[in-house]
């Protein structure tokens, strides 16, 4: 048994995105999704992302990163996945290794990771000095089998529901709504929200961001709630983020834009959805289980400090 742990190459990309599928069936993953990821990675964050092979089989990842939309700086983020047919080989510990080493000498002072709950997951990250803070639910729609909650068949006096496609032309008022919803949800991170410029090039112009799913709800020509949608190429979608802005908050504005999502998105063929919070985020959980989801996977948050001499 050989156990190598390299850089990723732009060849790898299905592999990985088979086994983040195969760690984390909630997230979406595609080569394309793979590839952007790594090639579009602004230098702030000093992105890389690394592999670990297994008598020449990938059966291991890391992304590594540091986050630097953060209020704070020093921030970073690393999740390893193992494949579950390989794990307890070395795997997980090898990529957590080569992931640390990178960031401290990026100036990391403080490592974020997610894991699933799981007592194997807990005593992997507190062999490895990592601590739990957030816990976070996962849920999941069943499209092929739910009808989504019914669209009203008229919207109130100036509300109006448009398509990220709509707004195609300037995404700048979206993002602008984007970073006021933001900024109230639950994060210990500190991670903040990106420039406008790495926005529209991470997240806006993001291979899994479906435009023609994504829902916009306007008030008097004001965007007010939105939600953003991403899918892949094998009948899922997912919630990329929902938000609205707190001078609209207690007008159903959210659940409307989700709402219009997964009706656009069953239409187009998607047979699941997935989405996720964080388990203090209750306003959004409880939107999300009147639409329909039910709960699918629970992970926590974890933290580790780097301490230097």
């Amino acid at each position: 048994m050989t156990l190598t742990v390299r850089d990723f190459r732009p060849a790898d990309a299905k592999a990985v995105a088979d086994l983040r599928r195969a760690c984390a069936p909630y997230l979406l993953g595609t080569p394309q999704g793979v590839a952007w990821e790594v090639s579009t990675a602004c230098a702030a964050q000093r992105l890389r992302l690394f592999v670990a092979e297994l008598d020449g089989r990938i059966v291991g990842s890391v992304r590594a990163a540091l986050l630097p939309g953060g209020v704070l700086p020093g921030r970073a983020a690393a999740t390893p996945y193992v494949h579950p047919g390989h794990r307890r080989r070395g795997a997980g510990r090898a990529l957590l290794t080569a992931a640390e080493e990178h960031l401290a000498a990026a100036g990391a002072d403080r490592l974020f990771a997610r894991a699933a709950d799981e007592p194997g997951a807990h005593s992997f990250a507190r062999r490895h000095g990592y601590h739990r803070t957030r816990p976070a639910r996962r849920l999941r729609l069943d499209l092929a089998a739910t009808e989504p909650p019914p669209l009203p068949s008229a919207l109130p006096a100036g509300v109006r529901l448009l398509t990220g496609a709509d707004l195609e032309a300037d995404p700048r008022p979206l993002y602008a709504a984007y970073a006021e919803a933001g900024a109230a949800e639950p994060d210990d991170s500190a991670s903040g929200t990106p420039a406008y410029e790495d926005w529209l090039r991470h997240t806006w112009e993001h291979p899994h961001i479906d435009l023609d799913l994504t829902s916009v709800v306007t008030v008097d020509g004001e965007i007010a709630s939105f939600s953003l949608a991403a899918t892949d190429d094998l009948g899922r979608c997912a919630s990329a983020r929902t938000g609205t802005r707190p001078a609209f908050r207690g007008r159903g504005l959210a659940r409307l834009a989700k709402a219009a999502c997964l009706h656009r998105a069953r239409d187009h063929g998607c047979t699941e959805a997935f989405t996720g919070n964080d388990a203090a985020d209750t306003p959004m959980l409880t939107i999300n289980r009147r639409l329909g989801y039910r709960p699918f996977a629970e992970e926590w948050r974890y933290v580790r400090e780097v301490w230097r001499g």
